[in-house]
């Protein structure tokens, strides 16, 4: 039977050692994801950003703020004081005193309120807000420092804002300093409350971001594994009729998920790891443990009750016979998976390479696990697994066990269900085809974003501070698109006033100011309108990037990051999608021999797929119930998110069809005619699937159910994703195609079938 039986033969031989060595190995792999080797374990390796494409406009822009940034200046934090008069006395000595201690703590540089300066240690003029060394939202030309100061109270002048500015930090972790900063405002506040009892205050900082989505993720990611791995057992309870048999996927699992983190600590070392990725790729690699240990083991338990006797006598014929009929389906479909996932490494995107590089990783760990823990467990417990669970000596869960742990028949309500699909094909064909165009037509209205702060849930506080900063203080907010000239000679003032230049460009409201850093020179533009990601914002940036100019110049802003990320992703996509169809066509024809059969599956998926984004489109595009799934909507989907759903739910695809056809092809291959094949071969095979769909569509929900907006999307789109190809496509749309092809299904010209002989992955 060859290698894969082998792998089950020294299993048989060593089944404690296996397992000794798995729980060695997961502890350690664990511990290393978590602690590191230097003590910085994977979430303080992971970072967060804009989505940025190498070499292009937005990134140069980017660049030069990276180059002309003053490291001896340290992030700064503002928090933002509500609900009070900012003319009363007693709200100035509240916050005076406040400014000054905090200017006396190491590090700082200065503290700004609206009644003035408060010097630090590190105080150093030219790192002050007015001089346009920091951000582009304040005038360099403005002077006195006084005409500044007057910016920080709001237009509704019933808040302030009190700025701290940092000097160098040498080396210091910034966010203990601005969590205690953030402390002595609040505490000033809170002095304040007797006289305004609805004072509050929002402070914020890129390090108390940062803070806050590392949190949030490691919360949603307990909450996901909290809600998931029970929920499967519950599920693979009534798969396997027992708490041992059910358990027993799950080791696979739980050494998945070590191995997963471990493998995404290692690719933090080669890529720029997002933040979310953990979560996403973590999800996956559960999902696919789940489904690969429930094939596994039931294909075990398959094997026992064909050879029968004493399961301690049986159990070493049924995992070799295991291992080289499930166990090699599980290879193949890692292999796919693989394929589909690793297909983002082609994607000219630091963020994009990160996820594909991370998948492919923890495809390769979930595919170990289940070729070799999971099997040895379910060796170790044959005789508990082939008997009857003590659930089953629970009156009212006697008939339904005996329902659902079935493993002897090949006929039953799937066979039964093929058979009616059968008799009226057509009618199963254009209907679920009618159903997957109906659930894909919002995708002609798809909208793409990068979010970022927005991606926080609402009530976080740093969220809650954009939204309230942008609304109290317009003046200050960071420009919508900026444009940076490299040449420190260009006369760039000149030519953005002039016609035809920045301010003649349809949706420029206004040119802000020029300003000079070092030797680059940058310009702030506001638009006229009030989404900064909107197709108004899009269509300025392409018209000012049209503008000739007599220098270089790049455009860069949110506006612009979305356009240059969407055109790599776009540039990435028509690479990745053509070697994922190659390897997915060439592989489904070394299993089945076939070539209709491998392009019917590349045409349904894709419908699938299209039908799953429109879904995705209209819940998280189109704000549809954001009260049921606790969120609010950006206006549009996240652009990486719509990549992830389209590359991991083909990969769960074509793990479907991989257990479907790998059964019918083996009732074609003992003889049986093409239908009697597509019945049998649904009903072995139709239980493992529904059963691992709804164990996975547990975890992916279990994950939807964190706040992160990004997580949720990708929770609920492949959740969505997982329902339809498992209930419309694999027991529905497959086997009624397959009925109309009918022994079309295995053709293929000669040269090929000679071929497929020599090559065959069948087992």
């Amino acid at each position: 039977m060859g290698g894969f039986a082998r792998i089950g033969r020294l299993i048989a031989r060593a089944p404690r050692l296996v397992v000794v060595l798995a729980v060695i190995g997961t502890l350690g792999l664990y511990a290393l994801a978590t602690v590191g080797v230097n003590g910085e374990g994977l979430f303080q390796r992971v970072s967060t950003g804009p989505p940025l494409v190498e070499g292009s406009d937005s990134w140069e822009v980017y660049e030069a703020f990276e180059r002309t940034a003053d490291e001896s200046i340290g992030p700064p934090v503002a928090s933002y004081v509500r609900g009070v008069d900012p003319e009363d006395p007693d709200v100035a000595v509240a916050i005076g005193e406040a400014a000054a201690e905090i200017a006396a703590l190491d590090g700082v540089n200065a503290v700004l309120s609206p009644w003035g300066l408060v010097e630090g240690p590190e105080f150093d003029q030219h790192a002050l807000p007015s001089t346009g060394e920091l951000g582009s939202g304040a005038d360099p030309a403005w002077d006195p420092l006084g005409e500044y100061l007057d910016t920080l109270v709001d237009q509704d002048g019933t808040g302030l804002l009190v700025q701290t500015i940092f000097g160098d930090l040498e080396g210091a972790d910034p966010l203990p300093i601005h969590e205690e900063v953030v402390g002595l405002v609040e505490d000033a506040v809170d002095g304040l409350r007797s006289e305004y009892p609805d004072a509050n205050v929002l402070s914020s900082s890129n390090p108390l971001v940062f803070d806050d989505f590392t949190v949030q993720l490691e919360e949603d990611l307990i909450t996901g594994e909290m809600i998931a791995l029970p929920a499967a057992l519950i599920v693979m309870v009534f798969v396997f009729g027992g708490f041992l048999a059910a358990a027993t996927p799950l080791t696979g699992a739980i050494a998945s998920i070590a191995g997963g983190l471990a493998v995404l600590y290692g690719f933090s070392y080669l890529l720029d790891l997002d933040q979310s990725a953990v979560n996403v790729v973590t999800v996956l690699g559960i999902g696919l443990s789940i489904d690969y240990g429930l094939l596994i083991v039931s294909r075990f338990r398959e094997e026992l009750h064909r050879i029968g006797g004493d399961p301690r006598e049986a159990r070493a014929e049924a995992i070799e016979h295991t291992l080289a009929t499930a166990g090699r389906t599980v290879f193949f479909s890692a292999v796919v998976v693989a394929a589909s996932v690793g297909g983002m490494l082609l994607f000219p995107v630091e963020m994009m390479k990160g996820f594909g590089g991370a998948a492919l990783g923890v495809v390769t760990t979930a595919m170990i696990a289940s070729l070799t823990i999971v099997p040895a467990v379910a060796y170790l417990l044959a005789p508990r697994i082939a008997g009857p669970s003590l659930l089953s000596r629970v009156p009212c869960l006697r008939r339904v066990l005996a329902a659902t742990s079935n493993v002897d028949r090949e006929d039953g309500a799937f066979a039964r269900l093929a058979g009616w699909g059968q008799r009226r094909p057509w009618l199963v064909v254009i209907a679920a085809t009618a159903l997957l165009l109906v659930l894909a037509s919002p995708v002609m209205g798809l909208a793409l974003r990068n979010s970022d702060i927005e991606a926080l849930p609402v009530g976080n506080e740093r969220r809650d501070y954009a939204d309230a900063f942008a609304e109290g203080f317009p003046d200050l907010a960071d420009p919508a698109i900026i444009v940076h000239v490299p040449d420190p000679d260009a006369s760039v003032e000149v030519w953005a006033w002039l016609d035809p230049g920045l301010d003649s460009v349809d949706g420029v409201a206004d040119v802000s100011h020029a300003y000079t850093i070092g030797d680059e020179q940058f310009v702030d533009v506001t638009i006229d309108a009030d989404d900064p990601q909107g197709p108004e914002a899009r269509d300025t940036v392409l018209a000012l990037r049209a503008l000739d100019a007599p220098f270089e110049f790049h455009v860069g802003g949110v506006a612009a990051t979305q356009i240059d990320f969407v055109d790599a992703i776009r540039e990435g996509a028509l690479l990745a999608a053509g070697l994922v169809v190659i390897v997915a066509f060439v592989l489904l024809f070394l299993m089945t021999g076939s070539l209709l059969v491998p392009a019917k599956t590349l045409v349904i998926n894709s419908l699938s797929l299209l039908a799953s984004l429109g879904v995705v489109t209209w819940i998280f595009g189109e704000g549809h119930l954001e009260g049921t799934l606790g969120f609010t909507s950006t206006g549009g989907v996240e652009t990486y998110v719509a990549v992830i759903i389209v590359a991991f739910g083909f990969g769960l695809a074509m793990d479907y069809e991989v257990f479907l056809l790998s059964r019918i092809k083996e009732y074609v291959d003992a003889g049986e005619d093409n239908d009697a094949a597509v019945r049998k071969g649904l009903q072995r095979s139709g239980r493992i699937i529904t059963s691992a769909a709804t164990v996975i569509v547990l975890v992916f929900l279990g994950f939807a159910l964190g706040d992160l907006l990004m997580i949720k999307e990708v929770g609920v789109g492949l959740a969505v994703a997982v329902v339809l190809d498992a209930s419309v496509v694999r027991l529905f749309l497959v086997p009624a195609t397959m009925t109309l092809l009918g022994d079309w299904n295995w053709w293929a010209p000669g040269p090929l079938r000679r071929l497929h002989r020599r090559l065959s992955l069948q087992h």
